[in-house]
């Protein structure tokens, strides 16, 4: 998917999270990459990437 959210009103952020909520619901596994904290904020689980330096990165899951 392109990246596009930032450019989505708040009604139409709303309807899309709302769908990708759906098909997570429905047994599908769902991946967004997004630097957005508008989105970011509402998506329940998720990976943060944190480069910790040249070549290396250290990964978070919250939720």
């Amino acid at each position: 998917m392109d990246e596009g959210f930032g450019t989505l009103d708040n009604k139409t952020l709303d309807a899309t999270l709302n769908a990708l909520k759906s098909l997570r619901l429905s047994g599908r596994t769902i991946g967004v990459i997004s630097h957005i904290d508008q989105l970011t904020r509402r998506i329940p689980v998720r990976m943060d990437v944190e480069r910790t330096g040249v070549k290396t990165s250290t990964i978070h899951v919250k939720g």
